[in-house]
Order: structure tokens, then C-alpha cells, then sequence
């Protein structure tokens, strides 16, 4: 029951770089509005040749089959495009390393500024995954340069610089976020960038409760609670089924318990020790409630297993430490589980 702030969210911090190292590379969903709407023009052999960067079995080999087509046609208006869907699928490689490996060959046989706009976001992502952190916001940083509402940019340095402050690396706190609150911005002024498709705004849209989450941990990673506790609130409106957030909202609880509890043991006995008593009990059980939320949420879910895990070591002690046994506490868990779907 000693624990500062950032000891108790050491574990759930913990947990979520395991998160993050699995999702941090943003799906980049590539395509221009307009040629959403219009493809290019293509000559009967240029269609054949694209048809073969599509049957392709990998990055990779549509990547041997892009080089084809670009040098038999440097001056395809399909370019961009394929540039573009070419970029997406390397996006799409799992494993870092295997990732990064097709960038340079990439960027010899797309050579124009914007063809190379797809997949310098990608090199973002894959530095970002590799915990490459100057090299992302080095690249990163460059984009915004030339595009300052290129959102894909904007969310994945948000989220990086989130990651690096989770790992004692402050450098990129305050960088981050401003990006972070530019994208929340741009998302909820419904202001879509011109460039960007129907399918990618969609998505970068549904990431508006971890942008607020994610500037929810920049802000108290730089002392700054009151903002990070009202952007963690919001990213409980936004998503109230993401386990993070009631732990985050349950740590900001913990602390202040543990100011009471402090100011409590240093007070005489009389009236104003009980109202430090009750103020005292009062905070351990709203921490309690929000931990056993965020441990019912995570049940069933493999992606939160090693969160869970951690979460309730602490919640255990906490709820015995506050009612001399464990009973009740399962069926506390219970009430916050997500309901199964009917089959």
C-alpha cells in the first residue's frame, strides 16, 4: 500500500510495451481520394503487368514484379499507385526486421517524392516497433516538415513518444504531445486530410480513444495529472471496455490515498483523524473498484493475460488489506467481465 504513482502503473506500463510492440506499426491504408473514386489509365500490357505485382506471394515478390513494371513503363500513370500498394504490403510483414529489409530496394525503384510518402511511413512504423526511437522521429518528423496533417505520422509518434516515456525516455514527452493533440484535433474537426482515403480515415479515426490514452500517460509522464487525468477520462467515454484506463484512473486514486493515509498517521487522535480515516477507506475502495474493473474487463482477453496477471496481485492485497478476507472479491471481478456473445 506504499506505492507512488508511477510504481504502481510500473506493471500495467510494463504490460503494455508488450502491447504495443504488437500493434505500434499502424496499418497504413493506402489510396488517394481520387483514386479511390477513378483508377489510372492503363494500356492493355501495363494492366497485365500489374496483374502480376497482385498475384505476387509476398512483399517481396511483388516488390521484384513492381521493378518490372516501372522499368518497362517509367512513365505509367499507375505508378503512384502501385507505388502505394507495394508500401502497404511490406506494412504488412510482422516480424521488425523482416520489415525494414525491403525499404531500401523500395526507394530504388520509387524514386518520386510522393511515391516515397507510403513508404517513409512504413520505415516510421518499423523503426517504432524496433524501439528505434531517434531514427522514428527523425524520419517522422521530416514528413510533418513537407505535410504538418499527415495523420499517420502524427499518431505514431504520439504513440512512440508514449512508449519511450514508459521506458524512462523523456526525450520526446513534450514532441509527442503536440502531435498527439494535433491529431486529436484534426479527428474530431471531422478535418480529413485531402490526400488521405475514405478507408484510412476511417481507421485513424477509431484510434481517438488511444490518442487520448496515449496523451493521458505523456501528461502524467510530465507531471502534469490534472491533464492527464482528464484526457484518461475521456478515453474512458471514448472505449469504456479498454482495460488501461481504469488502471491509469485507479493509480491517480492510489496516490492520493496515499497522501491522505500519510497526512492521517501524522494527525492526533480526535475528529479530524476519523474524517482522514473515512476520506482514507473511501479512496482504497473507489481503487479497488476501478482495479477489479479493469481485471473483469481483461478476463477472456490473451492480449491482456500478462496485465491481468499483475493487476490483480495488487488488487488482491489491496481488498484484504481493506476487508480482512477475499471474500466478495471474486464476484466484484465478475460484475465487470464482459458479457460473452450468444453463439
Amino acid at each position: 500500500m506504499r506505492h507512488t504513482l508511477f510504481a504502481v502503473l510500473r506493471y500495467v506500463l510494463l504490460a503494455l510495451l508488450f502491447l504495443n510492440a504488437n500493434s505500434a506499426a499502424l496499418p497504413v491504408v493506402s489510396g488517394s481520394q481520387e483514386q479511390d473514386k477513378e483508377g489510372p489509365q492503363l494500356s492493355e500490357g501495363e494492366r497485365k503487368a500489374a496483374s502480376a505485382i497482385n498475384e505476387a506471394p509476398d512483399a517481396a515478390a511483388k516488390l521484384t514484379a513492381a521493378a518490372a513494371f516501372v522499368k518497362k513503363y517509367p512513365k505509367s500513370s499507375g505508378r503512384q499507385q502501385i507505388a502505394e500498394y507495394v508500401a502497404a504490403q511490406i506494412g504488412q510483414i510482422k516480424a521488425p526486421a523482416e520489415k525494414l529489409r525491403p525499404l531500401v530496394p523500395f526507394q530504388k525503384v520509387f524514386t518520386a517524392e510522393t511515391e516515397l510518402v507510403a513508404i517513409k511511413e512504413i520505415m516510421v512504423d518499423s523503426y517504432a516497433v524496433s524501439y528505434r526511437v531517434d531514427e522514428a522521429f527523425n524520419l517522422g518528423t521530416a514528413l510533418l516538415a513537407k505535410n504538418p496533417d499527415n495523420l499517420h505520422v502524427l499518431a505514431q509518434l504520439t504513440m512512440t513518444g508514449a512508449n519511450a516515456a514508459k521506458q524512462q525516455n523523456p526525450k520526446y514527452i513534450s514532441q509527442s504531445m503536440q502531435y498527439g493533440t494535433k491529431a486529436i484535433g484534426m479527428i474530431e474537426a471531422n478535418s480529413k486530410p485531402t490526400s488521405m482515403s475514405d478507408a484510412s480515415w476511417n481507421y485513424h479515426k477509431g484510434m481517438l480513444p488511444e490518442l487520448y490514452q496515449q496523451t493521458a500517460v505523456l501528461a502524467l509522464f510530465s507531471g502534469n495529472k490534472a491533464e492527464g487525468k482528464a484526457r484518461i477520462d475521456k478515453a474512458v467515454v471514448l472505449n469504456p471496455n479498454d482495460p488501461f484506463n481504469y488502471i491509469v484512473i485507479g493509480s491517480l486514486v492510489n496516490e492520493e490515498y496515499q497522501q491522505v493515509a500519510k497526512s492521517y498517521q501524522a494527525l492526533p487522535a480526535g475528529a479530524q483523524k476519523d474524517e482522514a480515516l473515512k476520506k482514507a477507506n473511501g479512496l482504497i475502495d473507489q481503487m479497488i473498484d476501478l482495479y477489479a474493473h479493469a481485471v473483469g474487463l481483461a478476463t477472456g482477453r490473451p492480449e491482456y493475460q500478462q496485465l491481468q496477471t499483475q493487476v490483480l496481485q495488487d488488487l488482491t492485497a489491496s481488498y484484504k488489506y481493506r476487508h480482512k478476507s477475499l471474500e466478495g472479491l471474486q464476484e466484484l471481478i465478475d460484475k465487470y467481465k464482459t458479457p460473452a456473445k450468444p453463439q
